[in-house]
């Protein structure tokens, strides 16, 4: 799926363009992370050294989210704007990710982070089915998000694609990229999904 990842990530590199200042300060989807620190965030995915990243996990007591989200925010000190869609387009298709990253994160990443910066700015981004369906089933089958466990007796169906996943006899149903919002635990996705298992599915999310 590389040529996959590196067509989105340039994209978003476009996109990254047109922003003005104030745009690259908005919060992003991402709780506590800005439009200009998430891309920071996307510049790291393929520059992460290991051996740097495992004691600083140590340091933190096992909490992976907090070491990336330092990392993350003291790179966007570091970089600014242009620097940063410069390092993104400069290694959009170099295939490399950290270590304990599955094939197909790199691709779930980007699709659904480039949501996270355009949605907040107002703005839209299409994702392309036929790469939205292989970021969905590596989300489902993801032992680390755990989400035949977190959407128990629901099952997710796409009504732009022929996949489903889940068990159960309530439906959420919607276009895949909507779904590959709320798989990954954006709200911001059930604005485009319906069906029986909608308030669910929404309840567990705000409680989670």
């Amino acid at each position: 799926m590389l040529a996959h990842v590196e067509a989105e990530r340039l994209g978003l590199a476009d996109v990254l363009d047109t922003l003005d200042e104030g745009e690259w300060a908005t919060p992003s989807l991402c709780a506590a992370w800005t439009v200009h620190e998430l891309v920071a965030h996307l510049t790291l995915s393929n520059r992460t050294p290991f051996a740097a990243t495992m004691l600083a996990i140590l340091r933190a007591r096992g909490d992976f989210d907090r070491v990336e989200a330092d990392a993350a925010r003291q790179r966007a000190r570091r970089h600014g704007p242009a620097e940063l869609v410069a390092q993104l387009r400069e290694t959009a298709g170099l295939d490399r990710r950290f270590p304990l990253a599955g094939r197909l994160d790199p691709l779930v990443d980007i699709l659904v982070h480039g949501q996270d910066i355009v949605r907040p700015l107002g703005r839209s981004r299409a994702m392309p089915v036929e790469r939205v369906v292989p970021a969905l089933e590596q989300v489902w089958r993801s032992p680390f998000l755990g989400l035949s466990k977190r959407f128990a007796g629901i099952r997710f169906v796409a009504t732009d694609a022929g996949w489903s996943r889940g068990e159960g006899t309530h439906e959420l149903r919607g276009p895949a990229g909507e779904l590959l919002l709320v798989s990954t635990g954006r709200p911001a996705g059930l604005a485009a999904v319906h069906g029986p298992a909608l308030a669910e599915v929404t309840a567990r999310l705000t409680a989670s």
